[in-house]
């Protein structure tokens, strides 16, 4: 039986999140039906406009994402702290960006007077739009619905096109995140549609390769800010360059001409989260298949546990061997 979603998401616990949507049976989301020798590439332009246009709307960041023939990868990060600092009309035009709202809330963006009990209801339905503004639930529903409804009407069918809900897991430490992330990127590669990071296509990583050649970073992407210490503004608890360069050693490793090792001099991000070269392969080329549910290291997998009352603590035996 699934995970229920409210036994999944627990901000006290983390604000990172690993999602996967595929399509069902034989239905493409991207790539070409060598049966029909029919392409469905520009489908893939369709999620990553979502994917941008979804960061400017909701209290949600995406640190990384790969778009594939059938699935698609993202990892979020839920801003909560943003939310509760938006106003009323913050709320209710980012809202209205989505949807329609309701006759009030239209009457209170246009400046309409309203009487104190009207007004008492639109201070409750924009709660009710903050909550939603920081559930991934949402977020992920307006992209799959969209697409979906787009795909078979260009299909000329009706139907499902997604295999059931989307899934996620908890990112509970830096190391499952840097791991997770690296897993997602590498994901072209893997499927040997992609030689390098920077050429793989409608990925996260090709993104930030591009604006790396010009010292910047993508505005529509979470930023990486740096290695942890006090006062570290909002972003990716790693430096850019060591990121891109952990990537391109990865990537050069997994590909099937090239099997190998990372070399002994370790990226510093390996060295910080004392992660080992073996095990950094491992799991950057079987993170789905490795690890089901909540990933990180044993103390924080408890505490995510206990928080969630989940009586078993599902990876804890994979997370120690391989975080270790």
């Amino acid at each position: 039986m699934a995970t229920p979603r409210k036994q999944q998401i627990s901000l006290v616990d983390t604000p990172y999140y690993h999602c996967v949507a595929r399509c069902v049976r034989r239905a493409f989301l991207c790539g070409e039906d060598t049966l029909s020798d029919q392409s469905y590439e520009h489908r893939r332009g369709w999620i990553e406009d979502k994917l941008h246009f979804l960061t400017q709307v909701f209290a949600i960041d995406v640190c990384a994402y790969a778009i594939m023939s059938n699935h698609y990868h993202v990892v979020l990060f839920i801003d909560e702290e943003k939310a509760k600092q938006w106003s009323i009309n913050d709320v209710l035009e980012r809202w209205h960006r989505l949807h329609k709202g309701t006759l009030l809330t239209q009457q209170y963006c246009r400046g309409d007077t309203l009487a104190k009990p009207l007004l008492d209801i639109v201070k409750a339905t924009a709660e009710v739009y903050r909550k939603r503004l920081i559930k991934i639930s949402w977020f992920m529903g307006y992209i799959n619905e969209s697409i979906a409804r787009a795909a078979n009407q260009e299909d000329n069918c009706t139907g499902r096109f997604w295999e059931g809900r989307f899934k996620s897991q908890a990112l509970l430490d830096e190391a499952a995140l840097a791991a997770c992330m690296a897993y997602v990127d590498l994901n072209p590669i893997r499927a040997n549609i992609a030689k390098t990071p920077e050429s793989s296509m409608h990925t996260s990583v090709k993104l930030r390769c591009e604006q790396a050649v010009k010292s910047q970073q993508p505005n529509t992407l979470l930023p990486f800010v740096g290695n942890p210490r006090e006062n570290m503004p909002k972003g990716l608890p790693f430096e850019l360059n060591d990121y891109l360069q952990l990537i391109e050693l990865t990537g050069r490793c997994i590909r099937e001409d090239k099997r190998g090792f990372i070399e002994n001099s370790l990226p510093s991000i390996l060295n910080r989260l004392n992660i080992s070269a073996e095990n950094w392969l491992i799991i950057t080329t079987e993170f789905r298949t490795q690890f089901h549910g909540a990933v990180g290291h044993e103390d924080v997998l408890s505490d995510y546990c206990r928080h969630q009352q989940l009586k078993r603590r599902q990876n804890l035996s994979h997370c120690n061997k391989l975080f270790a």
